[in-house]
């Protein structure tokens, strides 16, 4: 049923809706602070992974002491 529910011309009517609503000059700001926060999120998603591995586990014996 849904298997070609998003066809080229879907997205060419979302983005003319996108661009009537928002105008031509908003357009670009909005996509340079998708673009930071996108940068944002990554930067924050690979510092919180290279906390993870570089936190050594602990042994149960060890915690109990």
């Amino acid at each position: 049923m849904l298997r070609n529910a998003l066809e080229p011309w879907h997205l060419l009517l979302i983005i003319a809706a996108v661009v009537l609503l928002f105008g031509s000059k908003k357009l670009p700001e909005m996509a340079r602070g998708l673009g930071r926060s996108a940068r944002i999120l990554k930067s924050e998603a690979g510092a919180l992974k290279a906390d993870r591995t570089t936190e050594a586990p602990r042994p149960e014996s060890a915690a109990g002491q």
